[in-house]
């Protein structure tokens, strides 16, 4: 909404001086022009924004002009800082909506314990692209239109249609329940009822989605985490085997990529990892174990142990008299 971006407008002039046009344009994700007819409708009402020329030239406020937000402490402007700094700019579409809300809850503070916030919350680093272990795989991505209709009728409580391409599916079109969104790791779901029975959608395979006016078929109240914790139980254990791996860290990506999820991760003595990882079947446990050689040891269960044995004898036996 213009009004909003008004607000947001006035605020970056606030925290960082003199911008040019075209740095509030790229701010603000709008066009140049955008940007001097929204200078020219503030100076119309009577906000005191003025333009200098040159080559270090851009858009001010008089000094001293301050917008009146109140009501957060240092440590309540921290805490929502902090949560902002992560990855909440790829959470369900609202990257534009938490920059804005960034530069309302720094404005809000009192000038003595602004920059104090700002620089505390620099100090703090949430889930960053790189842990001391691998690089996190890069972040889904979602139609932005598709994800504005998914979050409205989350919200609203209305039946949602989404052209879903499910794997090895072409996409087809189908009306849901909405009840939540969760995202892990980067991965965006929809939970959701269907004809009644539970249906968990990822997000990055909806091609489309429309919001539709009937109400949706859902409690009133919902403990999204509970739900949560009680579809991936259910996931995990229809027809899957957990596994019990070492692994080099240095491989733990390559091992990733072949598992369908990961249930736990603690370091092991001699520096490897030890993970908990469900994979489809035996089959495909021992499959993915193979691929990685020497580099992962399968601690649990006996049946993978023993199956990975008895095939590296059998390669070693056919090459016992090579040539």
């Amino acid at each position: 909404m213009r009004a909003d971006r008004l607000v947001s407008l006035v605020l970056l002039l606030r925290q960082r001086g003199r911008l040019t046009a075209e740095t509030l344009a790229r701010e603000l994700e709008v066009s140049t022009r955008t940007v001097l007819r929204d200078i020219e409708a503030l100076s119309a009402a009577g906000v005191p924004v003025y333009a200098e020329r040159g080559r270090h030239g851009g858009f001010a406020l008089l000094p001293g002009f301050r917008t009146e937000l109140t009501g957060l402490n240092h440590d309540e402007a921290l805490a929502l800082l902090t949560a902002g700094s992560g990855h909440g700019e790829r959470v369900f579409g609202l990257g534009s909506a938490l920059a804005s809300a960034m530069r309302k809850v720094v404005d809000a503070l009192p000038e003595s314990n602004r920059a104090t916030a700002s620089d505390a919350a620099q100090r703090f680093l949430v889930e960053p692209e790189t842990d001391l272990l691998s690089r996190r795989p890069p972040p889904e991505e979602v139609p932005g239109t598709a994800m504005i209709e998914i979050r409205r009728a989350v919200l609203a409580g209305h039946k949602l249609r989404i052209h879903y391409s499910a794997t090895d599916q072409t996409p087809q079109w189908r009306t849901v329940d909405p009840i939540g969104l969760v995202t892990v790791r980067d991965r965006g779901y929809l939970l959701a009822t269907r004809s009644g029975a539970d249906r968990t959608y990822r997000l990055s395979r909806v091609v489309a989605a429309e919001e539709l006016p009937e109400p949706a078929q859902r409690p009133n109240r919902v403990d999204l985490d509970l739900l949560w914790r009680e579809r991936c139980a259910q996931f995990l254990s229809s027809d899957h085997i957990s596994v019990l791996i070492r692994v080099n860290p240095e491989r733990r990506e390559d091992l990733l990529s072949t598992a369908v999820a990961v249930r736990a991760a603690a370091p092991d003595a001699d520096g490897r990892l030890r993970l908990e990882v469900t994979f489809q079947d035996l089959r495909h446990a021992e499959w993915a174990l193979w691929q990685l050689g020497t580099d992962a040891e399968a601690l649990a269960p006996g049946s993978l142990r023993t199956s990975l044995r008895n095939r590296a004898v059998a390669i070693a036996t056919l090459y016992e008299d090579s040539p």
